[in-house]
């Protein structure tokens, strides 16, 4: 199973999902669009995964392979590959899909609570996951759900905090995949989105949280020992 992920900024990587990755001795390849590296074709991967980054959608002036990386998004929809996003990843995939992607009311950073929808624990991927965690945000984005899509989760801050679109493409506008040392990247790069408001945390608490780390890792890998399954069964569009 190739998994190829896209990596937009140098402190955004694939935290917990290379262990698994790693683990299960699935080869990784990457793009790192920072460097100008360029994209594979869509038939040597299996797996796409786009991870987040500290630019919106829409700015594809300041950043033009964003053009070329939604085409790619989109092709890997199209031939039935499994497409993970997160963050500014899941935004990608929804922009693709035709839904609307905007400032959100609130920015979330750190760790707060999301309820899974009803629907979403019905499925092959969710089942079994409590119906309400905590998650590690850093997003100040949200999107509108893609017509056909089902709603992962909500948080009092964010209505939409993730979709699936069918049983292959999965967009999380929450983090699973966040190591400490990731959340400390983010610290160090980001720091001047810490502010005082209701849904920012400092980074004291962000960092004192070790069991909620530990927790969202598992939870990651539940998940992509779930999609793995999934898609070893369904059969690919290509």
């Amino acid at each position: 199973m190739r998994i190829h992920y896209l990596q937009h900024v140098p402190f955004e990587n694939l935290g917990s999902i290379e262990g698994w990755a790693r683990e299960n001795r699935h080869p990784l390849s990457l793009t790192r669009f920072f460097l100008g590296e360029i994209l594979p074709a869509v038939g040597e991967i299996d797996w796409l995964i786009v991870m987040g980054g500290s630019m919106g959608v829409h700015d594809e002036e300041s950043y033009p392979w964003l053009a070329e990386e939604k085409r790619f998004i989109g092709q890997a929809v199209e031939s039935g590959k499994v497409v993970l996003g997160i963050c500014l990843g899941a935004q990608l995939i929804a922009d693709v899909l035709g839904a609307r992607v905007f400032r959100n009311r609130h920015k979330e950073i750190g760790w707060f609570p999301i309820e899974m929808t009803g629907e979403s624990r019905t499925t092959a991927l969710f089942s079994g996951f409590p119906k309400r965690f905590e998650a590690f945000h850093w997003h100040g984005d949200t999107f509108d759900l893609p017509a056909g899509a089902v709603q992962i989760a909500r948080s009092p801050a964010c209505k939409n905090q993730g979709f699936m679109y069918g049983e292959r493409v999965v967009a999380l506008q929450f983090h699973l995949e966040t190591t400490r040392a990731g959340a400390e990247a983010l610290i160090q790069q980001c720091a001047s989105e810490i502010v005082d408001a209701p849904f920012i945390q400092t980074p004291d608490i962000i960092l004192s949280a070790e069991s909620k780390f530990r927790g969202i890792k598992q939870k990651m890998a539940m998940m992509l020992d779930r999609l793995r399954d999934i898609a070893s069964r369904a059969p690919s569009a290509a």
